[in-house]
C-alpha cells in the first residue's frame, strides 16, 4: 500500500505519522503559537527528527464554530511558510489542509506534496479537478456541513451506513477523475457527537474494504479531553490510548500534534501484531 509524493513512494504498510502545524491564530489546541520564522522551523526539525513522515499544514482553523477565512488571507498564511520550510527542509513531504481548490494549487506549485481536504469536495467543485490535475495523494474526509455548522448535523440513519456510502460515491468519483493516490479520513469530531466518535473508533476496520489507507485525526480532540473531564493541554495520555485502538484496528496513518509520542505508539503496536501468535 503505496502512495507517490513527489517521486517519493511512501509505504503506508507500515503506519505513518502526520505532524500537525497549525498557522492559524484560533486552533483548539495550538492556536497563534507557531508564527515566529524561528518557532515554525524548530518546530518541524522537531517532527522530521522524532518520526513524522509528513507535516500537515493549516491556515483556517476546522475547529466547530471557527471564524471565517478569506481565500486570500489563507494563501497569505500558508505560502510563505511552505516556502520557508522547504527551503531550509527541501526534503519535506507537506500536506496542505484545505478545502479550497486555488489554495491548494497554489501550495503544490510551491512545494507542497498532497492534499487534505476535510470537505472531500463538497465545499469546492474544482478541488477534484485540482487534485487530479496536479497528480499528488488526495486524503478525502467525511464532514456534514461546514466548520461553522457541522455540529448541528450530527444525525445519521446507521453511521457507519451512512460513511460507507458517502466515501464508495467520493471514491467512485475521484477514481473516474483519475486521481490515483486516494486516502480516508472518517473524521472524527467533524458533525459527530463524543459517542458517535467512539462507534466509529471501535468499528474503524469496516473501512479497510475499501482498500485504501485510513488517516485518523484523533490528537488532542474533545471526544478525549471531554470524556476525562480535562483539557486539550492535558489530554495526551488519552491521544495515546485512543491512537493505540485506531492502529490496531487499522489506521495507516496517525495525524498528531505530539509526534514522537506517536511515533512510539506505532513502534509499540508494531511489535505487538509482529509477535502475535
Amino acid at each position: 500500500m503505496t502512495i507517490n509524493c513527489k517521486g517519493e513512494l511512501v509505504d503506508l504498510t507500515s503506519p505513518k505519522v502526520m505532524g500537525i502545524l497549525n498557522l492559524t491564530p484560533d486552533s483548539f489546541f495550538d492556536g497563534g503559537k507557531y508564527k515566529e520564522e524561528r518557532s515554525i522551523l524548530n518546530q518541524v526539525e522537531y517532527m522530521l527528527d522524532h518520526g513524522a513522515t509528513f507535516i500537515d499544514m493549516g491556515a483556517y482553523s476546522s475547529r466547530p464554530g471557527a471564524e471565517h477565512v478569506s481565500e486570500d488571507e489563507e494563501l497569505a498564511r500558508m505560502i510563505p511558510v511552505i516556502n520557508l520550510i522547504l527551503k531550509k527542509f527541501p526534503d519535506t513531504l507537506i500536506s496542505v489542509d484545505t478545502f479550497r481548490g486555488k489554495v491548494a494549487s497554489k501550495s503544490i506549485e510551491h512545494g507542497a506534496a498532497m492534499i487534505n481536504d476535510i470537505s472531500a469536495g463538497n465545499l469546492d467543485d474544482e478541488m477534484f479537478a485540482t487534485a487530479a490535475k496536479h497528480q499528488v495523494p488526495y486524503i478525502m474526509m467525511h464532514m456534514k456541513g461546514t466548520p461553522q455548522s457541522m455540529q448541528k448535523k450530527a444525525t445519521y440513519d446507521n453511521l457507519i451506513t451512512d460513511l460507507r456510502s458517502y466515501f464508495s460515491e467520493k471514491i467512485q468519483k475521484a477514481t473516474s477523475q483519475k486521481i490515483n493516490d486516494l486516502i480516508i479520513d472518517p473524521g472524527f469530531g467533524f458533525a459527530k457527537t463524543t459517542a458517535q466518535n467512539y462507534t466509529l473508533l471501535n468499528h474503524l476496520d469496516m473501512f479497510q474494504t475499501f482498500g485504501l489507507p485510513i488517516l485518523v485525526g484523533l490528537s488532542r480532540k474533545s471526544m478525549v479531553y471531554k470524556m476525562l473531564d480535562a483539557s486539550p493541554k492535558e489530554a495526551l495520555n488519552g491521544t495515546t490510548v485512543l491512537h493505540t485502538v485506531a492502529l490496531l484496528k487499522g489506521a495507516n496513518i496517525v495525524r498528531a500534534h505530539d509526534v514522537r509520542e506517536a511515533s512510539e505508539c506505532i513502534k509499540l503496536v508494531g511489535a505487538l501484531k509482529e509477535n502475535a501468535l
